[in-house]
């Protein structure tokens, strides 16, 4: 999907300052912009906190999509499920946010609890000091900010090695928290007149889960196409995909430059066609003019 003209490129995955991104949202739009991006989707953990900046940023030629990325659990796996298209101003919407992102904070204590455990002298106030500002309402802390200040006390290489050695699902500062199925994340998203995508199924190492949560109903599509996907793995989802009608969507789950390594993908790196902005506005309640 990446041979498409660069000026109908649509990034639809990526992260800001509003979570666990390294750009604010107007950065973001900049760099989309100087990139030749026709479109890009702001899509941050748990939050809408970035959107409203995005758009007002968003210069003539480019265009921003309203979008979400929600945390849910299925199969003993973390699940996430990308929203497009949503209100970002849906006051219910964002009060079922919030209550994630409560979750979000109590897991994030007890993560430090157990890398303190671990011999690890580190704060929460030492990881909001981190981020070089003050933390906005409607902002979320994720594991990435916790790995970050782990780097910078010497306890891990750089971002990757925190997560393989402490942070990642199955290792010792991991500490799980009670999250919504993936169907009620799609209710969600639904509800708020956007459409609901399976986001980047090739890192939960099971198909078998992905093909049951796609027969479970609820999805509009999945993607395909992520900075974390082979060709063999675009090649299967792209089927899985095109067997169950689904849109297929695509990006490159940009969170910026941690220790000058880029996670996942560079912004750009991963795109899909025009065409697939008006597919995903068309199974929107809300609607919204096509982009040509």
């Amino acid at each position: 999907m990446q041979h498409h003209d660069r000026q109908g490129a649509c990034d639809l995955h990526s992260h800001t300052t509003a979570s666990d991104g390294m750009n604010s949202p107007s950065e973001q739009v900049s760099l989309a912009r100087k990139k030749g991006l026709a479109a890009v989707a702001i899509t941050d953990h748990d939050t809408v906190a970035g959107v409203q900046e995005a758009l007002e940023a968003a210069p003539t030629g480019i265009l921003v999509v309203p979008g979400v990325e929600i945390s849910t659990q299925a199969g003993g796996k973390d699940i996430h499920v990308l929203g497009y298209y949503i209100n970002h101003r849906d006051e219910l919407l964002g009060e079922r946010l919030r209550r994630l992102r409560d979750t979000r904070e109590a897991r994030n204590h007890m993560i430090i609890r157990r890398l303190n455990s671990l011999g690890m002298s580190i704060t929460m106030e030492e990881v909001i000091s981190g981020l070089g500002r003050e933390l906005k309402p409607d902002e979320s802390i994720g594991r990435p900010h916790i790995a970050d200040l782990l780097v910078a006390k010497g306890y891990a290489q750089d971002l990757r090695d925190a997560f393989d050695r402490y942070l990642a699902q199955g290792k010792p500062g991991y500490a799980p928290q009670p999250r919504i199925t993936p169907a009620e994340a799609c209710a969600w998203i639904t509800e708020a007149g956007g459409a609901a995508v399976l986001a980047h199924p090739g890192l939960y190492g099971e198909d078998a889960l992905v093909q049951a949560l796609l027969a479970e109903g609820g999805f509009d599509g999945i993607e395909v196409y992520h900075a974390d996907h082979g060709a063999q793995e675009e090649e299967r989802y792209r089927r899985m995909g095109e067997e169950r009608g689904l849109i297929l969507t695509g990006g490159s789950d940009y969170h910026g430059e941690r220790q000058g390594v880029v996670f996942h993908g560079d912004l750009g790196s991963k795109t899909v066609p025009v065409l697939v902005l008006n597919q995903l506005q068309a199974v929107c309640r809300r609607g919204g003019a096509s982009f040509q």
